[in-house]
């Protein structure tokens, strides 16, 4: 489409009802009520009035507010600030944007304010045709998933996983800053995806270190105002941390490491005071009371930490996890008898790796338990999801909450044999066959497709596809079309 007409919709962001009226040709104008003809703010125009796709243009929103850390929002894109200026006679302030104009049906532009504690809708209006903003209304489900989706991918009209990450000490840094975050999410979010955010502390420090109050403390400002930003609205929900449980998740501090207690801990406040709110849960919730909290992965086959609390199977991933759980349900357990419910997880995230050339036939081990005398009989592939899933239904406060795998492939540490060297045809199909007569879990995440910020990824990139990954994207596709 190479012209984009004007405004056919505009969403009003303020309490009281109002009406547009026939607009002069980049103008949009309100009324409270036609007798008194007043204009709600903002007005927001356009120069050229006619935009043409893939030409420079400018946006203006002048408004009766003088809103500090404004942005502008083209299509998910964060435009290119120009100025700002106050009206000599009138208390009226306007600030100027530059954008290439979308080449694309319908796209929505949103102004917002207040972007340094997380950004507020002010104003949002429709350009084009609104049908085209969500072209596909009604997708099919799947519980198929990437990890740092290819914006690209065609889902083939399914409803399916995309996981993006962000650190609280790299919100200002070049492809982890939250203007690049957003924009991903809403990428996602257009595409009909579900998308999950897992929130680190640092790139070599999942959490805040053990007894760390001062990282506590950033990583629940950060928290706060990943929760309050507007932009994030699509997000299901945030994951907490990742591999906490290892050296490698707690690389700045291996003396403070995060153990299951402190984990507890920065989730919902096990061991504080029952009246305290510096948590994870109660710090998101006071911004956004419909998110979903899940409890971060924590490493299989991983024996860097142990837990006081042994699970059935003694090994010391599943008896950190296992006394991590029971810490979550005594810590709102505490907090519901003070009258603070909903303090609980919304649901857990796991990794479930697989390892096919431990079997005859590679592509079956999804569906085979492997079981290791060495680790007491522990699941040592695939099907390390079943161990992950008894623990959390072994305790009453997290019995049958939804888990989501969100990180598996075909690697596995010890044998450090990445999936573009061992991936076996067939192994993503056995693997989805399993997880969809799972009814508690809800997604079965590839990790990764395509991650552009570096090459460290590629050899378990489904996009670049290097090796036998090749058969693992094609699978993937054709998994889309095919399955639920």
């Amino acid at each position: 489409m190479k012209r984009t007409y004007l405004l056919l919709i505009l969403l009003v962001v303020l309490s009281i009802v109002a009406y547009w009226l026939l607009p002069i040709p980049g103008q949009v104008t309100f009324v409270f009520d036609e007798s008194r003809a007043t204009t709600i703010w903002p007005q927001i125009r356009f120069k050229p009035d006619q935009l043409i796709a893939n030409q420079p243009a400018i946006v203006s929103v002048t408004d009766v507010t003088p809103w500090s850390n404004v942005q502008l929002s083209i299509a998910g894109q964060a435009a290119q600030f120009l100025d700002w200026q106050k009206e000599a006679t009138a208390e009226r302030w306007t600030w100027r944007w530059t954008f290439t104009v979308p080449d694309r049906a319908g796209y929505p532009i949103v102004f917002y304010h207040d972007c340094d504690s997380g950004c507020r809708e002010r104003a949002r209006i429709t350009l084009g045709s609104p049908d085209a903003v969500n072209p596909i209304d009604q997708l099919t489900p799947t519980k198929l998933c990437a990890v740092f989706a290819h914006p690209q991918r065609d889902w083939h009209g399914r409803s399916g996983w995309a996981v993006e990450l962000t650190y609280a000490t790299q919100a200002g840094e070049d492809y982890w800053n939250l203007d690049d975050l957003a924009a991903r999410v809403q990428q996602a979010d257009r595409a009909g995806l579900n998308v999950l955010v897992r929130v680190d502390y640092d790139p070599q420090q999942s959490l805040p270190p053990l007894d760390d109050f001062v990282a506590l403390d950033r990583y629940l400002q950060f928290l706060r105002r990943l929760a309050r930003d507007d932009r994030f609205k699509p997000v299901q929900g945030f994951i907490i941390g990742s591999g906490y449980n290892t050296q490698g998740g707690n690389a700045l501090t291996h003396d403070r490491a995060v153990t299951p207690e402190w984990y507890a801990r920065v989730f919902s406040g096990y061991g504080a005071e029952a009246s305290h709110a510096d948590n994870v849960v109660q710090v998101i919730r006071a911004e956004n009371s419909t998110v979903q909290i899940l409890v971060g992965p924590v490493r299989p086959w991983n024996t860097d930490q142990n837990g006081s609390q042994k699970y059935r199977v003694d090994a010391a991933w599943l008896n950190y996890f296992n006394t991590l759980v029971a810490a979550l349900a005594e810590a709102a357990q505490n907090k519901a008898a003070i009258g603070l419910p909903n303090i609980a997880p919304s649901g857990f995230a796991v990794q479930a790796p697989g390892r096919p050339e431990a079997v005859s036939i590679p592509a079956d081990e999804p569906r085979l338990d492997l079981v290791r005398a060495e680790w007491q009989g522990a699941q040592a592939g695939f099907r390390v999801y079943r161990d992950w899933l008894d623990i959390v239904n072994a305790h009453e406060a997290t019995r049958g909450l939804p888990v989501y795998i969100t990180s598996s492939n075909t690697f596995t540490p010890d044998t450090n044999v990445p999936p573009a060297q061992n991936y076996p045809v067939g192994w993503l199909t056995t693997a989805l066959d399993v997880i969809n007569h799972e009814p508690q879990i809800k997604s079965l995440c590839w990790f990764i497709d395509d991650f552009s910020h570096d090459q460290q990824w590629d050899f378990f990139s489904l996009t670049k596809h290097p090796g036998r990954l090749i058969d693992a994207a094609e699978e993937f596709d054709q998994l889309l079309q095919t399955t639920r």
